[in-house]
């Protein structure tokens, strides 16, 4: 996909309503429990992964100096639950290289801190205990990893808002998007029937059968 294209693609994607996308895929949603740390979220970007097999601070640090502007950070914990590579100073650096965001297969820490900086951070809950500076070189930067669930290429689109995050290749995303702005687009239509009083057999089983039109 050239890059004009893509760059459309992404802001499509800006527009749709991302739970419109789960009545049209089946594939590449993360796991419920990673959820949003920073409230009132929305973003598109691009995977750069990271994958710790110690709890290696210095590796975060090194990844964090790679990020450049539209990159999502994407941290495989390899199962460790227990300690958080991003907090405060980890989400700022993340910024201030303008990544879009940071999603960990695990717990982030500064809660409050993370907050305020505004960085959108989706983990799977919080923690006071952190990774160490080990340098111990054991991480893998930029392949393939595992996050929520979810097969994750260097490269490929994350999406993210308050209810979860989606990973999908760009041609999967261009097959689906047409579909899910018209199902957007024809969305109000139907509340205002509701809203009107409509029947709500009349209403629903007609929603119902415009989305197996799509099947």
């Amino acid at each position: 996909m050239n890059r004009t294209l893509e760059q459309a693609l992404v802001r499509s994607l800006e527009t749709v309503s991302f739970p419109t996308l789960g009545h049209f895929l089946e594939h590449g949603f993360a796991d419920s429990r990673i959820r949003a740390q920073v409230a009132n979220v929305k973003i598109v970007g691009r995977a750069v992964t990271l994958k710790l097999t110690s709890p290696d601070a210095i590796a975060v640090n090194r990844a964090l100096a790679k990020l450049v502007k539209g990159d999502v950070l994407v941290i495989d914990m390899n199962g460790d639950h227990a300690h958080a590579p991003v907090g405060a100073v980890t989400a700022c650096a993340a910024l201030v290289a303008g990544a879009k965001a940071i999603v960990v297969d695990g717990v982030v820490t500064d809660v409050l801190e993370l907050r305020e900086t505004g960085l959108p951070v989706f983990a799977r809950g919080t923690s006071l205990l952190t990774t160490k500076r080990l340098d111990a070189g054991d991480a893998v930067f930029n392949e393939p990893v595992q996050c929520g669930g979810v097969f994750v290429r260097p490269g490929d689109l994350v999406l993210a808002d308050d209810n979860g995050v989606l990973f999908l290749d760009a041609g999967t995303a261009s097959e689906v998007i047409e579909e899910a702005l018209a199902s957007d687009r024809a969305e109000p239509a139907l509340l205002a029937r509701l809203r009107a009083g409509e029947p709500l057999r009349d209403v629903l089983s007609f929603a119902a059968s415009a989305e197996h039109s799509h099947d």
